[in-house]
């Protein structure tokens, strides 16, 4: 007898039937980056149809983004001003503090993450405090805590610490639970490689290191029992989700911390991978929206619950579409 695996790859509805992994805009948040001013949409030229928001634009984004059944947003700050100790990212009236009280005003019912690290606000670049040329492990931990206090004292629903600082998110833990916000959640980029694919991120956030690399606080791209090392670490500290970022360079190890980690994983489409497929999309050298979905599949397939992505917006109109279509057939 021949073994006709085909049979359940004959018709579109049979492949549904038989698909053993879906996407859903439940597992999508959306990455925006927010801006001093009023009424203003800054193209990000690395990033086609992403913006640098005004407050306000930013709130009418995620009106849009709810709208869609996308349940959450990260927000990333552009300061008026940096400094050495990358003040304003633990300001009050900072401007990811106005951003997300501003959301949490008009879009209550949407999820707000804030990323809580000193990159986009320190004159060097780091993610950390600078001393003797090189950056502070423990010196960093007190502005990193500081900072998600006051995301959380805006109304942040999760703070997400990305700097990569060993105790970090202990140390957000403790501040947390100590200034009354111990429902404030904590995404820890557990598994955040030193990376080639972050280029028109840091074009975005103005965040790029004015001399060195970040090689020696974020992992080495060769290594994987480390990851699961860090993600351990950051469970044991207090995380409620774990992250992986990149995604698709490491779905292995998104695969792994899947496998040995019983808390939400979740893994970041990061910027290079958007700007990848737009840039070939334009040239007419692949079809963007399928490489979009198949690349989004991926990631859900090697174990990802939560997808951060800038494809967050396009992807959930075509699977409303698609419901739509399925529903009407």
């Amino acid at each position: 007898m021949m073994i006709r695996p085909r049979r359940l790859r004959r018709t579109s509805t049979i492949r549904r039937m038989a698909r053993e992994t879906y996407i859903r805009v439940d597992d999508l948040i959306y990455p925006l980056f927010v801006k001093h001013g009023k009424g203003d949409r800054e193209p990000i030229p690395s990033m086609v149809g992403h913006y640098r928001l005004s407050v306000d634009e930013l709130v009418k984004e995620t009106a849009e983004v709810l709208s869609l059944g996308i349940p959450g947003v990260i927000l990333f700050g552009l300061p008026k001003k940096k400094d050495e100790l990358g003040s304003e990212a633990y300001a009050r009236d900072g401007i990811v503090q106005q951003a997300v009280a501003a959301v949490k005003d008009k879009v209550p019912k949407l999820v707000v993450l804030t990323d809580a690290c000193l990159c986009e606000y320190t004159d060097h670049g780091h993610c950390g405090i600078i001393k003797d040329g090189l950056v502070d492990n423990d010196a960093t931990l007190e502005i990193l805590s500081r900072t998600a206090l006051s995301h959380a004292e805006a109304g942040a629903d999760f703070v997400a610490p990305s700097d990569m600082m060993d105790g970090r998110v202990r140390a957000i833990r403790d501040t947390l639970d100590r200034g009354g916000f111990k429902d404030t959640g904590i995404l820890a980029y557990a598994v955040k490689y030193a990376s080639s694919f972050y280029g028109p991120f840091r074009e975005a956030a103005d965040c790029a290191p004015k001399f060195g690399d970040r090689a020696s606080y974020q992992m080495d791209p060769a290594n994987a029992r480390e990851a699961l090392k860090e993600a351990s670490i950051d469970v044991e500290e207090g995380a409620d989700i774990i992250m992986i970022k990149p995604a698709l360079p490491y779905l292995d190890i998104v695969q792994q911390v899947r496998a040995n980690i019983n808390l939400p994983v979740a893994a970041y489409n990061v910027s290079g991978e958007y700007a990848m497929v737009k840039a070939a999309d334009q040239r007419g050298w692949i079809e963007g929206e399928r490489v979009m979905m198949e690349m989004l599949l991926s990631i859900k397939r090697a174990g990802a619950d939560l997808i951060l992505t800038y494809f967050a917006k396009e992807a959930a109109k075509l699977l409303i579409e698609h419901e739509k279509i399925y529903a009407e057939s």
